[in-house]
């Protein structure tokens, strides 16, 4: 549960540093004596927050839905036993919320602590940086225990919702250590296929009613935020559908020996477990390619607006600002970064067996930890590609739906249809990182998938 932990507190610190920060930023505006009473900026440092927690919030949650759901996999064995003897279902799954009660808690109180240090630290520098003064502002306030209990509160959730799959455990299914969901069965469950699909439609529909209003006015960028986060979540819902067709064309491209094979086959044989991976990926690759080309596209619009020259003064704003939001989102990429390590090295501690049996039947060391780095190379790549995708349109959806109705040139005619301004730049530090995080990820599972000797694995 050490990941999950980490991720309760990197959100719960991430929140408090950001009511913190903005309260911090109203405080010192406030002060001054041309803008103090802006309401305007008040609400767009407040919405900012709102928006910018809730991201970070809304990846923990599937992160550590997905972790439980793993968790749950592998103690297959050990809840048909306890059933087999007499537990029911519902005490098993209320035991596993406990667990994700006691760990948002743990994490909650630790990110609480971290939080308010990065606080006092980071306001002090500031302070000092910028010569600005005193400026009347409490570090310590009660607004800090909201994100901590929100994170608490979020991960129980996570983890009752991960835990949904205890109830369909039978007693004659205490014959491995891990119970994954086959395709077969996930094609079966059509509540929730339906429930993803409808959300994706939806979102998609309201989307582009955004886009279209956003031609006439600003506000369509509102109804594009809900279109944008009721298809996403139908996206994250229904990854093991979205998934396996993506990871299968990923598979061709690593070739037709024994390792490559088993890699690929590794991926899809199990498309929860693989889907689980990749999902947290896509979400942080998301996001970060989102905020980079909705923020591009409103500066290219900005500088056709200035007759195609920007002024400096603004442009260093933009571009400060970009920098600065980039890191507030790149948040959540870590946190994504962390349930993928999280849950790749679940995965290999659940397939003891299967590694071992591999080994018996000839594969050597070095094979068998190149089929897990594969694995994992095949995970991000689909992950990094898709979500490079979908923040692109996303990207473009939100810049077009709020800037479509802006004066794009000197003449004052509205900006219309505005192409999606990719910038290169970050996409190559997007791949760059994702290869990066691959490696690292295998790093742990790879060392675990060749410490047992073949022999005691097969007797696991």
């Amino acid at each position: 549960m050490g990941a999950s932990i980490l991720v309760s507190a990197i959100s719960a610190a991430f929140g408090v540093v950001l009511i913190s920060a903005t309260g911090y930023i109203g405080a010192m505006l406030t002060a001054n004596p041309y803008i103090g009473d802006s309401h305007t900026l008040a609400f767009v440092l407040s919405f900012l927050t709102f928006v910018l927690v809730g991201l970070a919030v809304y990846v923990a949650a599937i992160v550590t839905a997905n972790t439980f759901s793993t968790v749950v996999a592998g103690r297959t064995q050990q809840i048909a036993l306890l059933r087999l003897i007499g537990a029911s279902a519902r005490s098993q799954r209320a035991q596993v919320a406990r667990q994700g009660l006691v760990v948002g808690v743990i994490g909650a109180a630790v990110g609480l602590a971290v939080g308010v240090a990065l606080s006092f630290a980071g306001i002090g520098l500031v302070g000092r940086l910028l010569e600005v003064g005193a400026v009347d502002y409490s570090v310590l306030r009660p607004a800090l225990l909201l994100p901590a209990a929100i994170v608490a509160a979020t991960t129980w959730a996570a983890a009752w919702a991960g835990s949904h799959r205890v109830l369909t455990v039978t007693p004659l299914q205490a014959l491995g250590s891990a119970n994954e969901a086959r395709r077969e069965d996930i094609v079966r469950r059509t509540g929730r296929n339906a429930a993803a699909i409808l959300l994706v439609a939806v979102g998609a529909l309201l989307l582009t009613a955004g886009i279209a209003l956003g031609l006439v006015s600003p506000v369509g960028v509102a109804v594009a935020f809900v279109g944008g986060l009721l298809s996403f979540t139908g996206i994250a819902l229904g990854a093991v559908l979205f998934m396996p067709p993506l990871l299968r064309l990923t598979g061709r491209a690593f070739g037709r020996s024994a390792v490559a094979r088993l890699a690929s086959e590794n991926a899809l044989r199990y498309p929860e477990r693989s889907s689980r991976m990749a999902i947290g990926v896509v979400i942080g690759v998301t996001l970060v390619t989102m905020f980079a080309v909705a923020m591009q596209s409103a500066k290219a619009v900005m500088t056709a607006a200035a007759g195609g020259t920007m002024p400096p003064e603004l442009d260093a704003v933009l571009n400060t600002f970009a920098g600065v939001m980039m890191a507030l989102v790149g948040v959540s990429a870590v946190i994504a970064a962390v349930g993928l390590v999280n849950l790749l090295t679940l995965g290999v501690v659940q397939r003891r067996r299967e590694l071992g049996l591999l080994r018996a039947l000839g594969l050597s060391t070095g094979q068998v930890r190149r089929v897990v780095l594969l694995e994992a190379a095949h995970v991000t790549i689909t992950a990094v590609v898709t979500g490079v995708v979908l923040g692109v349109v996303y990207g473009w959806a939100g810049a077009q739906s709020l800037l479509g109705a802006v004066a794009a040139d000197p003449n004052g005619s509205a900006a219309g249809l505005v192409w999606p301004a990719i910038p290169v730049s970050v996409v190559i530090m997007i791949v760059a990182a994702t290869a990066v995080l691959t490696l690292v990820a295998a790093v742990i599972p790879t060392r675990l998938a060749t410490r047992v000797p073949p022999v005691e694995a097969l007797a696991a």
